[in-house]
């Protein structure tokens, strides 16, 4: 079967999930993940960002059992919000492109914030902060629009696309400037 076939269910699925984009779920996103359910190839207890309500909802859309999220990939818990002590941030940027979302802003040396309404919870940026600045506190109160998140992460994943394809092309040009350069005179 190709993938076209999976397509509409695959997108079914992936506007259930809560696009933390935490990796929790053993896939690299939440697009993945849908692809993986739809497949066949991952169940649908694996989002624990999800949690119980997650489950139920791809139960329901699937024709499947409710069952308990999988304790492997992680324990339910409140929606999070990365904070960042501002005193303490070095400025070193390594959260900046842990966050699958762009909810960091700050540059080289100077502190850094995070976009409260835009923030997913995933945690990934804390594993990369050297200096531990960064804490996971519950986003109660705080409006999440997990359309916006996956727009964002789409947009990280094209613009990221790009720059690598830029990068290529640089490189292409460098090897044919260096070939034309060593090529004997005559």
């Amino acid at each position: 079967m190709n993938s076209i076939h999976f397509a509409p269910i695959t997108d079914q699925i992936d506007a259930l999930l809560p696009q933390t984009q935490c990796g929790l779920c053993g896939y690299q996103g939440c697009r993945p993940y849908a692809d993986a359910i739809a497949r066949g190839m991952a169940d649908i207890n694996q989002c624990a960002p999800g949690g119980r309500a997650g489950i139920t909802a791809l139960a329901n859309l699937l024709g499947r059992k409710v069952i308990r999220l999988n304790p492997a990939f992680g324990d339910e818990q409140p929606r999070l919000l990365a904070v960042i002590d501002e005193a303490e941030c070095i400025g070193c940027t390594r959260c900046i492109p842990a966050c699958p979302v762009d909810a960091i802003i700050g540059a080289s040396k100077q502190m850094h914030s995070v976009i409260v309404g835009e923030c997913t919870g995933c945690k990934l940026c804390v594993v990369e902060c050297p200096v531990d600045c960064i804490e996971m506190q519950p986003a109660t109160g705080i409006n999440y629009d997990p359309n916006q998140a996956r727009k964002r992460y789409q947009a990280k994943l094209q613009r990221q696309a790009a720059l690598e394809a830029k990068k290529l092309e640089r490189i292409q040009k460098q090897k044919q400037l260096l070939a034309k350069i060593k090529q004997p005179q005559s």
